[in-house]
């Protein structure tokens, strides 16, 4: 059973996070020749106090 784990900033709507576990489990299933059910998506979502980038916290750099 394929497991995904994808950490992202949080701030994505659940429409969009339905269309990530969607095309991943898509993409996964073709290049792995696994069955659909077989797959496991899981969303971790970071605070941007949490997330550091270029030395900065993410929420500073945000725009």
């Amino acid at each position: 059973m394929p497991i995904v784990t994808i950490q992202m900033m949080e701030g994505r709507s659940e429409d969009q996070k339905r269309n990530i576990i969607e095309q991943v489990t898509a993409t996964l299933a073709e290049a792995s020749d696994s069955p659909v059910e077989a797959i496991r998506i899981i969303l971790q979502e970071v605070p941007s106090t949490n997330w550091g980038k270029a030395g900065k916290m993410a929420k500073d750099l945000q725009r």
